[in-house]
């Protein structure tokens, strides 16, 4: 049986799903009632939103791998930089997770938002490669898209939506700690 289209598919699926939930909950973030609903929902709760961001991670690393690895698709030189934000998240987390440390947000936060420039700027230049800014002479072309599950859901993409999510989540854990605005 060929799994790749069951992998992409799901992974597409994945990624709609985590745009969805990411925008929802910044959207929360962003208003008082909402932050003082999460942060009594997840009192005492910690290590839940951390755990969902390492989940989120692995997916998203362990996709990547697939693809490359398995599938034989090679990344462009945006590719390993997205990889470069999203590897180690799966090892900070991970121990935050471990550690029950809430203040992970504080050393992870600058990982998927580093990471989620570079994919939104990915995105952009396959719809419009006259926009390369760096040339990209390693490996496949940063302007091609291997694939377009859906339609319209592309490997960056699917990065994008991870960091995301992560970074959302991340944000959540800063109010959870108490450094956020006034929950008032």
């Amino acid at each position: 049986m060929n799994l790749y289209p069951v992998v992409t598919i799901t992974l597409g699926g994945l990624s709609l799903v985590a745009v969805a939930l990411g925008l929802m909950l910044l959207a929360a973030l962003a208003l008082p009632a909402g932050r003082r609903r999460l942060a009594d929902t997840l009192e005492g709760r910690e290590r839940h939103p951390i755990a969902w961001a390492w989940l989120v991670a692995l997916l998203a690393m362990s996709g990547s791998l697939y693809l490359s690895d398995v599938v034989g698709l090679v990344p462009c030189l945006l590719c390993w930089y997205q990889r470069i934000a999203m590897y180690p998240l799966v090892l900070v987390l991970g121990v935050g997770l471990l550690k029950g440390d809430a203040g992970v947000w504080r050393y992870a936060l600058a990982l998927p938002v580093v990471g989620g420039v570079i994919s939104a700027y990915h995105v952009v230049l396959q719809y419009r490669p006259t926009l390369d800014l760096i040339s990209c002479t390693t490996g496949v072309p940063c302007s091609a898209r291997y694939l377009a599950v859906f339609g319209f859901v592309s490997i960056p993409v699917m990065a994008g939506s991870a960091f995301l999510l992560i970074a959302a989540l991340l944000l959540l854990l800063r109010v959870l700690e108490g450094a956020g605005p006034e929950l008032a």
